[in-house]
């Protein structure tokens, strides 16, 4: 890990509950990262499994609602123009509304588990005012089984926490290809609900 990020995340975890949310909420370290941390501090029994995974849940809640009200006020001018402040990209915009446009509301819960779209899908749903309720909804159900699953990895690894990346792998790609399955599953449902011409 480089030594800046290294910095901000202990400056971060060293306010214990608060930290991890604030760390997921402003992006600056993966959130696998920060949760892996917080199931490190678990192990050594500075916090609780609960508390952590509450902490991590608001805040990766929060940081999606940044994107969903940027989309929301601003629209795709403004964060083509800011989102670089931000660690979105263009490409990332992009692929992220052409998602949301193709599968609707559904995609939100879904790709959460997807790279590259998993952070930016927040956006499309503001920029065509998807309901707030409905959105926080479906990103709190996506939070807490990421955050449940790094807390857990986290917390069996102790001090080798640094790993996450390489012991989450083998785990992370089935959940990715049944995110997608399940996205594949409901798009089909949604067809044959249509009524027919």
């Amino acid at each position: 890990m480089k030594d800046f990020a290294y910095t901000v995340l202990m400056t971060l975890t060293d306010l214990g509950y608060l930290g991890i949310a604030l760390g997921l909420m402003i992006e600056v370290i993966p959130s696998e990262i920060v949760l892996a941390y917080g199931g490190y501090l678990i192990s050594l029994g500075k916090i609780t499994f609960l508390g952590a995974l509450i902490a991590g849940t608001i805040g990766g809640v929060i940081a999606q609602l940044f994107l969903y009200w940027a989309g929301y006020y601003g629209g795709r001018p403004f964060l083509e123009k800011y989102g670089k402040y931000i660690l979105i990209r263009k490409k990332q915009i992009d692929l992220s509304e052409q998602w949301f446009n193709r599968y609707g509301p559904g995609v939100i819960f879904t790709a959460r588990f997807i790279p590259v779209v998993r952070h930016a899908i927040s956006i499309p749903a503001g920029i065509v005012k998807m309901p707030a309720w409905k959105f926080t909804l479906y990103t709190t159900l996506a939070v807490i089984p990421w955050s449940l699953f790094f807390l857990f990895l986290g917390h069996q690894l102790g001090s080798n926490w640094q790993q996450i990346n390489e012991i989450a792998q083998p785990y992370v790609r089935p959940v990715i290809v049944a995110a997608i399955l399940v996205l594949a599953v409901f798009i089909l449902y949604s067809f044959m609900k249509r009524p027919k011409r």
